[in-house]
């Protein structure tokens, strides 16, 4: 069992910030990843022949999140309270809008920014094409350019002083 400590150690950052990013609070990603690494272990066997046993891990990981999510909404009305994710993100303002992304285009940026996938590991994981993937990866990028930095793409000029 080296082989999993190892591979463990190696991926459950990763894991963790793709899962936090796709949506949830700190505590609920913590949940699924633990969730997921857990069950990875029972079938160690079986996942460590997988092409790509970190993918495996991740989609485990985002299926956990989102049936918990899903016992959330139907058990309180309303989004669950948002925690803060200290020391995992640049900027709190990006994590928020990443959240306000739609959901599918969320996981897209999870998986291929923060989780460094492939596009066509990707698109295995999410069970879309690899074009789906470019579309929404692409216009998440093109939502977060708009939202974080508007004053860019509004078209305005600087404005240049004569220093006198």
């Amino acid at each position: 069992m080296d082989d999993f400590a190892e591979f463990y150690l190696s991926g459950k950052d990763a894991v963790f910030r793709a899962v936090l990013a796709a949506g949830g609070d700190r505590a609920g990603a913590e949940d699924a990843v633990a969730e997921a690494y857990a069950r990875a272990y029972a079938r160690w066997e079986t996942v460590r022949e997988h092409p790509n046993p970190l993918a495996w891990v991740l989609r485990v990981a985002l299926n956990v999140r989102r049936s918990v999510w899903r016992r959330l909404r139907r058990e309180v009305l309303g989004d669950p309270p948002e925690q803060s994710a200290a020391g995992l993100e640049p900027d709190g303002g990006l994590r928020r809008e990443l959240a306000a992304l739609p959901r599918r285009q969320r996981e897209v940026v999870a998986l291929r920014l923060l989780a460094d996938l492939s596009v066509a590991e990707t698109a295995a994981l999410l069970g879309i094409t690899e074009g789906s993937v470019n579309t929404h990866l692409h216009r998440a990028v093109q939502a977060l350019r708009h939202r974080l930095h508007p004053t860019r793409l509004t078209g305005l000029k600087p404005t240049t002083e004569v220093a006198g």
